[in-house]
């Protein structure tokens, strides 16, 4: 059984200590998703965001990052636009990352059997410039939909992650372990020649990734999944932390009519993740539980050996 790294200990934590980071996806993305995640940010209820660069609304929330240096941000690595209405593009122009229309591909497999591994070296750096030029102090990376992981097929797309990575003094997104992660016990082999990779190039990464459901439970239906269910299940989710550093991404925006023209379906869910992180019973549940609140930035001193 994979069994926590001594990252907490690196940290200064101890090896017993249960942290967390909270971690919002998606920013820039789009207005809505902007104006909820600078609201949680500046009001301590997030721990990081990361900025999906290529979306429309990108600039915004780069501006926002570069004029708040204290804050963690990092760059949410993009090689899928998975709503109907609301596309966006590569940076680079590589040809194999596109689908007819010129979008990146709606789903992970796609990218997975298609894009060519110099072309997505090429577009995730010039995402992560992209963000550096904007005047943002990028704190991590992560990965929109999972694209990197091979979790469809098998090829994953992790070497040119982990260069970039390297080579730019920057922590990733990985979890050591599945637990609590919609991959399977099965990946676990796959995994662990992951992370063994990441710590030979010197690429920080976590011990855990949690999130809940992506979808409303019910949506559009009589038995519709309620505010206060959502937050009976994300309390349960925070009690069952264990030892070790676990990122906890959401996904909090505004739901409006922005929102609601956008994506085809989650709009409900994305506005009670705002609220979620806001509520006054989760922080209370993270205190009573002990969790130790970090963020990206100090993982990524550990990379740099800072601190």
């Amino acid at each position: 059984m994979t069994v926590p790294s001594d990252l907490t200990t690196r940290l200064g934590l101890g090896p017993g200590a249960r942290a967390i980071i909270l971690n919002a996806d998606d920013f820039g993305m789009c207005h809505a998703a902007n104006e909820a995640i600078t609201e949680l940010l500046l009001d301590g209820h997030l721990d990081s965001a990361t900025v999906m660069v290529p979306c429309a609304w990108a600039p915004e929330a780069l501006a926002f990052a570069a004029a708040h240096p204290e804050l963690s941000v990092g760059v949410h690595l993009v090689l899928t636009s998975e709503w109907t209405r609301y596309r966006w593009r590569p940076l680079s122009g590589g040809t194999s990352l596109i689908d007819r229309d010129g979008y990146f591909p709606t789903d992970v497999r796609t990218v997975e059997e298609r894009a060519a591994v110099e072309d997505v070296a090429a577009e995730l750096e010039a995402q992560l410039d992209a963000a550096l030029a904007a005047g943002v102090d990028v704190t991590h990376l992560d990965n929109h939909m999972g694209s990197v992981y091979g979790l469809h097929t098998g090829r994953d797309l992790l070497e040119p992650v982990f260069a970039l990575a390297a080579r730019r003094g920057l922590p990733f997104r990985l979890p050591r372990m599945v637990d609590g992660v919609e991959i399977g016990t099965a990946m676990q082999p796959a995994l662990d020649r992951a992370t063994a990779a990441a710590d030979a190039a010197g690429v920080v990464i976590l011990d855990r990734l949690w999130t809940h459901p992506f979808e409303l439970a019910g949506e559009g239906t009589d038995d519709e999944e309620t505010y206060e269910q959502i937050r009976e299940g994300f309390l349960a989710l925070l009690r069952a932390v264990p030892t070790g550093v676990t990122e906890i991404y959401l996904h909090p925006m505004v739901d409006g009519e922005e929102l609601r023209a956008a994506v085809d379906f989650g709009a409900a869910k994305r506005g009670y993740e705002r609220l979620l992180l806001a509520d006054p019973i989760v922080r209370q549940t993270i205190e009573k539980e002990g969790l130790i609140r970090i963020s990206w930035r100090a993982l990524r001193s550990v990379q740099r050996n800072v601190g």
